[in-house]
């Protein structure tokens, strides 16, 4: 009996995340976490899942071994070459997937071809090179013999699809309505997911007359559909559409993964702490319940975006781009969350031996006196640095000049590794020891990326030498 309880004990400790989840580790950062830490955090958090923007070689080595399920990725500005080139789609596969295909190397489960190609704002660039690209990969895969357990897919934006009856009236968009149903029917053939990303987010930031509470999970907006089922949230009525869309193609039941999904912190009025943990509390919730969609009930396979913020993002989408992480820049929690969806009071564990600079700030002079020329430097500073939190309804949007100014000044003298040049600003700035810190603002410490680059070289030097062990291991098998 004793036994029984212990190995209960055991199981239920090691329940940390809600079966199917995963988390998008994304990497534009000025001063990005050592990928061994971030890869130490994955682990901590139970975290067995996740998804790639890339195939960076640090990256892939951080997550030799380690047991997780892994999509790796291939850029937009790839495809042409890809889709163009049979031989450049087999040398990638090659040199991103093959090369870790051994025992404790990485779990390569897919292989996302692109990302969100088929964006309006992209104005068509990708629409007649991400087919043929997906074609290849996935007949590279196949030609490597990893056909089987190695899926390609394309993660696409909700706005592929859409609807005018609710969500039993979805369809693909018009103007990519063919090149859809030739992916969806490779996809089928293949035995691959349909990747979709779904941002309840962007429904309330686009529209100033969304119902706030339909972009949650506690049910306090409801809407109804043309078939009389009834919608909680918006995101079981997308996801429902892109059911619909597919059955309109004819492959209702083809697998589905969330490969996006999130809320940001910082960066808009609608993006804070309090409206992250209450979507996640509930996407949470949701998902260790196994409900489903009304359309497709039981589990769902989801990834949350995204693990750690980037604050080297494009913002063209709005401030918040670059606060999407359940962790900070530095890799700690921003606020209680449980990925086995069970305890909303439990808190995530932080990243492990983080090296930071120095703790000084750069702030502006007490006694300046050259005022006028204030903006030309705040404006400098935020063109080098990240200032989305000086937004309005952001974190930082509700201090006066002084404060903006400290804020822009030291934002940059961080990025730039605390250079004594870097806090200047045409005699308006100095250095201080005191946490310049206001409030709800937190004035940055930069992660020390000296570390970072130590690691990435240790790492690169890990990698070469599995490779030329298993290269010795090859040659003696074949010799004796």
């Amino acid at each position: 009996m004793l036994t029984r309880l212990v190995c209960l004990c055991w199981a239920v400790s090691f329940a940390m995340c809600v079966n199917g989840l995963g988390v998008n580790w994304g990497t534009q950062a000025i001063h990005p976490l050592p990928p061994t830490i971030v890869s130490q955090l994955l682990q901590d958090n139970g975290i067995k899942k996740v998804k790639l923007f890339d195939a960076d070689q640090a990256t892939m080595s951080a997550l030799s071994g380690t047991g997780m399920e892994v999509m790796v990725g291939i850029p937009n500005n790839m495809l042409a070459t890809i889709a163009g080139d049979y031989s450049a789609a087999k040398q990638w596969v090659k040199q991103n997937v093959t090369r870790y295909n051994f025992n404790g190397g990485v779990t390569i489960k897919y292989v996302a071809v692109g990302n969100e190609p088929f964006l309006s704002s992209y104005n068509h660039s990708f629409d007649n090179v991400t087919f043929p690209a997906l074609q290849n990969i996935q007949n590279a895969l196949n030609d490597a013999g990893l056909g089987d357990k190695i899926k390609a897919t394309v993660p696409q934006n909700a706005d592929v699809y859409g609807t005018t009856a609710g969500p039993s009236g979805g369809k693909f968009r018009s103007d990519i309505s063919s090149v859809m149903k030739s992916i969806v029917q490779l996809l089928s053939s293949s035995g691959a997911p349909f990747t979709v990303n779904i941002y309840p987010f962007i429904s309330l930031y686009q529209d100033a007359n969304f119902p706030t509470g339909y972009a949650f999970f506690d049910g306090t907006d409801t809407v109804t559909d043309s078939n009389g089922i009834v919608y909680k949230n918006v995101f079981d009525a997308n996801f429902d559409t892109l059911i619909a869309a597919l059955k309109d193609v004819g492959f209702p039941n083809l697998p589905i993964i969330v490969g996006e999904v999130g809320w940001p912190t910082d960066g808009d009025k609608n993006a804070n702490m309090v409206n992250a943990k209450r979507f996640y509390d509930g996407l949470l919730k949701k998902l260790a319940s196994n409900e489903g969609t009304p359309q497709r009930p039981g589990y769902l396979e989801v990834y949350l975006f995204g693990l750690i913020d980037e604050d080297a993002k494009s913002i063209s989408p709005g401030n918040f781009e670059r606060h999407w992480g359940i962790f900070a820049y530095d890799g700690r929690p921003k606020f209680q969350m449980d990925l086995a969806g069970q305890d909303p009071t439990k808190s995530l564990v932080p990243a492990k031996n983080v090296k930071y600079l120095p703790k000084q700030w750069c702030v502006i002079r007490p006694d300046a006196t050259n005022l006028t020329a204030l903006g030309e430097n705040v404006g400098y500073a935020c063109t080098f640095s990240d200032c989305t939190a000086l937004g309005y309804g952001s974190s930082c949007g509700d201090m006066d000049t002084q404060g903006n100014a400290s804020f822009a000044f030291n934002m940059y003298y961080q990025v730039q590794y605390q250079k004594e040049t870097a806090c200047d600003f045409q005699g308006l700035a100095m250095v201080t020891t005191q946490n310049a810190s206001r409030n709800n603002c937190n004035f940055t410490i930069q992660i020390d990326v000296s570390q970072a680059w130590t690691t990435m070289q240790s790492q690169s030097m890990a990698t070469a030498t599995v490779l030329v062990t298993l290269f010795l291991q090859f040659v003696l098998y074949f010799l004796f």
